[in-house]
């Protein structure tokens, strides 16, 4: 991370003007997969998503349980179209308020062509009045920087300061805004493409001490780096308090997000005073989706929303490998992801469809709705929401809620609409920031209202999954769709459907 700006200047100046610069990125965000950002910046050209047979999809088949048997030349559908349209690159929201966005990337710029994307400074702010930014501000600022230099107990070297000194301009904008150093940069490409990342510890509830209990810290984690220890109490992560009504699974989800982004941990050692620890999330792995299947109806698991979840569920349902006459999407603590994620995943419920309404500062109202074919369509669907369900999460509740598509149940959710944006400024480092709002397709706000259910579920939030399945338990039910693999051996004949039980 080299930046000319940040070499120490051999005596105090006060700049009155900034030149123009011009940044070649490694890439551009399109702004939800619609079109482009125009932050003093051309976007550029980012190609479509390549929906070819390598689709990790391109080779699942739907069988209809109303018919005895299903050609292997007629009737499939390789749900490679329903990504048509989408930009490769697309835009998400965050864990909810205090940890940076991600964003999807592409590898398709060039980064030796200038005309890849031009960041040139406008004429109207290259050159700062004075009546915009006092000489006294200026003068402050420098003699600050000057102030650390000299007297702070360590030493510290420009480039420090300077990053600290952009990082605190973002923020201070929002909770969302961030400056991007090289390894938040590169986790956010890890996480779009599918990695999530944790701190490294376990915990388990033990009901002789009344507390969490960490059980386990892997070696050289984030966790064990900070000092947190087997034996210590967990007594909260972020703004969520913990007790007996949460599960492992919950703790888990909490602890997980976008690798890269940061989580804040209360502990204690037993009977000694509590204190908070900012952890990293760089303990990087592949997130799985669990899908399971009860009485016909497959509860899946979305924790967030990332470039290859639609392909993750529909491998998923695969891998179940009986018929499925109704889906239970559980979205509780999902923070969201990427926002072209969740209308992909809307497209397999609802055809021709408005999913959400984007508006930014200088663009027209823009709209994004379903794409292709909705094979999910004649399953009953039932989404289980809480209130730290948030951003694509709630994108996707509503408009399935809004077309009378499922049933929305469990408690209101987060509210947060603000859209962000990935812009780089180099090979190394980025900004987000925000961009835009996002209204339901029917207009409606959801930043700081959220996603009302249609249903409020009552009792510990253990027994939610257990209430949302004698829910959908109730609803009419065909016999339902069996997900197989394509047979591409030419002595493949037919398929034969299974009756459900």
């Amino acid at each position: 991370m080299r930046l000319s700006a940040f070499k120490r200047p051999n005596k105090l100046i006060m700049p009155v003007a900034i030149k123009p610069a011009v940044f070649k990125p490694a890439f551009m965000i399109a702004l939800l997969g619609i079109g482009s950002v125009s932050l003093y910046a051309q976007a550029a050209t980012i190609a479509p998503v390549d929906t070819s047979a390598s689709s990790p999809t391109a080779g699942i088949q739907l069988i209809s349980l109303k018919s005895d048997e299903v050609p292997s030349s007629n009737g499939a559908d390789n749900l490679t179209d329903i990504a048509d349209g989408l930009d490769a690159a697309d835009q998400t929201d965050d864990w909810i308020d205090n940890v940076p966005d991600a964003s999807a990337v592409t590898d398709d710029l060039d980064y030796n062509n200038s005309n890849d994307i031009n960041t040139d400074i406008p004429a109207e702010v290259a050159h700062v009045s004075l009546k915009a930014i006092s000489p006294e501000t200026l003068k402050t600022f420098v003699a600050v920087v000057d102030l650390v230099r000299r007297e702070y107990v360590d030493a510290v070297n420009d480039e420090e300061l300077f990053n600290n000194a952009m990082s605190g301009l973002l923020t201070k904008l929002d909770s969302h805004a961030e400056f991007l150093d090289a390894e938040a940069y590169e986790n956010l490409r890890a996480f779009t493409q599918g990695d999530v990342g944790d701190v490294g510890l376990t915990a388990t509830y033990q009901p002789e001490v009344g507390y969490w209990v960490i059980t386990d810290v892997i070696t050289d984690s984030p966790a064990d780096k900070k000092g947190i220890a087997v034996g210590d109490y967990l007594h909260q992560i972020d703004e969520f308090k913990l007790d007996d009504n949460k599960q492992s699974n919950d703790i888990k989800q909490l602890l997980t997000g976008i690798a890269g982004t940061q989580v804040d941990v209360i502990t204690s050692e037993a009977g000694r005073r509590k204190h908070t620890t900012t952890l990293q999330r760089n303990n990087n792995h592949p997130q799985i989706i669990e899908t399971r299947l009860v009485d016909g109806i497959a509860i899946i698991r979305l924790p967030a929303f990332q470039n290859n979840s639609r392909e993750q569920i529909l491998q998923s349902l695969v891998s179940l490998n009986a018929p499925v006459s109704g889906i239970l999407l559980d979205m509780r603590d999902n923070p969201g992801g990427v926002l072209a994620s969740a209308v992909q995943i809307a497209s397999l419920f609802m055809t021709d469809t408005d999913v959400v309404k984007v508006k930014g500062r200088q663009s027209p109202l823009q709209t994004l709705s379903t794409q292709g074919t909705a094979v999910l369509k004649p399953l009953p669907v039932v989404i289980l929401q809480n209130r730290y369900s948030a951003s694509a999460a709630e994108v996707l509740a509503s408009s399935l809620q809004a077309q009378k598509r499922a049933t929305i149940v469990g408690e209101v959710s987060y509210g947060k609409g603000s859209v962000q944006s990935v812009i780089p400024l180099n090979e190394e480092q980025a900004v987000k920031l925000t961009v835009a709002h996002y209204l339901t397709a029917a207009g409606k706000k959801i930043d700081k209202i959220g996603v009302q259910p249609d249903m409020t579920l009552s009792g510990s939030e253990n027994t939610w999954e257990q209430q949302a399945l004698d829910l959908l338990s109730q609803q009419e039910r065909t016999s339902g769709i069996r997900f197989v693999k394509k047979d591409t051996s030419k002595a493949s004949a037919v398929e034969k459907s299974i009756p459900s039980n």
